[in-house]
């Protein structure tokens, strides 16, 4: 019993050890600064024909899968980060802020002064703002010298 435990749990090792996992490796030809994506993290990206699609990236060959729909790295023109984390607190946070600054332009406006009814606007574009959701990672462009690629990576 022992013996097939540790024949188990050697193979898991063995498996866990040599595994390899894909990312894409982004370099600026100019400066040879490279950053390495992982496979599954959320992107969003330009093609040359003008679409853009955002979501988690898993990568075969020389393309790139998102939503089910194939891009060849050949037919990037920008790609950036997308977190989840930081697009849900810029869009809470501007929507928030947003809804605060119409409520409290409504109601100065009522109780004490009516131009206070201006705060309305810049409320309103706040709130358009956070529902477009802005992205405000780096982009990477192919036109300013930043290449991609897939590299094999160990964990």
């Amino acid at each position: 019993m022992k013996k097939l435990l540790f024949f188990v749990l050697s193979i898991l090792f063995f498996n866990v050890t040599l595994s390899q996992n894909k990312a894409l490796k982004i370099t600026n030809l100019k400066t040879n600064k490279e950053k390495v994506i992982k496979e599954n993290k959320r992107i969003q990206l330009k093609t040359f024909d003008g679409e853009k699609i955002s979501g988690r990236f898993k990568l075969e060959n020389n393309n790139i899968i998102i939503n089910n729909s194939e891009i060849n790295l050949a037919d990037i023109e920008e790609l950036k980060r997308d977190p989840l984390l930081t697009s849900l607190l810029t869009s809470g946070f501007l929507i928030y802020v947003g809804s605060v600054t119409a409520g409290l332009g409504v109601l100065i406006g009522v109780l004490v002064d009516s131009t206070a009814y201006w705060l309305v606007l810049p409320a309103a574009g706040m709130i358009y703002a956070g529902i477009k959701s802005p992205n405000i990672n780096k982009n990477h462009k192919i036109e300013k010298g930043w290449k991609f690629e897939i590299i094999n990576t160990s964990n």
